[in-house]
């Protein structure tokens, strides 16, 4: 009896650090939604954030469970994770993003889980124990989804210039200030079916490595759903400022009309790789949808060198969070 009640406090406490990490992923990708509908000052920042938890959470009215489908059962061998494997891998992510937002970086909490759970699962059963196309979907859309946000984003700026070639850029500045509100709308739907349905794949794969759910289940509790898109639309509401200012600042300066073009290429590109069960990076996305916007009117717009400093951030994402995760697992073993 003791064994079991052990066993449920355990689970409970890395389903609380699951949702904390949901929590900071919308805290630490606030500015993925948010940061050009602010700096183009169509919203108060206030407002931006109630907008777009708002949109994060109705998502899940939206989107399939094919994102937590991946994460839960398709990176990982069956058997490999135990408690021990997820918190490691949790630990590494938070530990990555807390780093990264203290230093206004806007890399991918999405990566960071990513790269947690190669870690944990690495120093637990080796390599062979990843499930070699789920990682290599993922990897790979480490470069499909800013390059098909950058694509993305400049055509749109390239066709709405083209289209609004004749009318006054007083009238368009104020019919992109009303269209912006719809295309960050759609921005914080894609983010939010997107990333919450990371943090629903990991407590899926914790319940059914625990026995608290069947591994046949076509879907995860219902209250793991929930909880979970609750986390991140209330971790959009509290934000990050400090990465806001490098997205919609130091990148680009942006105006409503580039704010809508980088807005729209990012969530199709979201809404695309959310339907084909791939877990995206929002930043990555966003990133290259504004510097595709900024391209567009001549390579200096783009600031290269914050651009650059972004890319590295990405780069070690993976490997940095993975190899926290796996100390981190190595201290579970003595810890529970």
């Amino acid at each position: 009896m003791q064994n079991v009640q052990t066993a449920l406090w355990v689970v409970m406490l890395l389903v609380f650090l699951a949702l904390a990490f949901d929590f900071m992923n919308g805290f630490h990708d606030a500015a993925n939604s948010i940061a050009t509908v602010v700096s183009t000052g169509v919203l108060k920042p206030g407002q931006a954030v109630v907008f777009a938890a708002f949109f994060n959470f109705i998502a899940i009215f939206v989107f399939h469970l094919s994102v937590a489908a991946t994460v839960g059962k398709g990176i990982v061998q069956p058997g490999i994770v135990d408690t021990h494997v997820v918190f490691g891998a949790l630990v590494g992510a938070i530990t990555w993003n807390v780093l990264t937002w203290y230093y206004g970086i806007p890399s991918s909490s999405s990566h960071a889980l990513i790269g947690g759970i190669v870690g944990a699962v690495i120093a637990k059963a080796g390599a062979g124990a990843l499930i070699s196309t789920g990682i290599l979907k993922t990897v790979t859309f480490i470069f499909v989804s800013p390059l098909l946000g950058f694509t993305l984003g400049s055509l749109m700026m390239v066709a709405v210039a083209w289209i609004c070639r004749r009318t006054k850029p007083s009238k368009v500045d104020k019919w992109f200030r009303r269209l912006q509100l719809v295309s960050a709308g759609a921005y914080s739907l894609g983010h939010g079916g997107n990333d919450a349905q990371k943090t629903i794949g990991i407590i899926w794969m914790l319940l059914i490595a625990t026995g608290y759910a069947a591994a046949g289940d076509k879907s995860p509790p219902t209250w793991t759903i929930v909880s979970c898109y609750l986390a991140i639309g209330l971790g959009t509401m509290f934000g990050g400022w400090r990465i806001v200012k490098t997205m919609g600042q130091k990148i680009t300066k942006l105006k409503p009309v580039g704010g809508f073009c980088a807005e729209t290429g990012g969530a199709m590109t979201l809404f695309l790789a959310t339907g084909l069960g791939i877990p995206v990076s929002t930043t990555h996305t966003i990133t290259g949808a504004i510097v595709g916007v900024g391209s567009t009117h001549r390579m200096s717009a783009v600031r290269w060198g914050v651009a650059g400093n972004i890319v590295w951030a990405w780069i070690f994402t993976i490997p940095a969070s993975a190899f926290v995760a796996a100390i981190a697992y190595w201290v579970s073993l003595q810890l529970f």
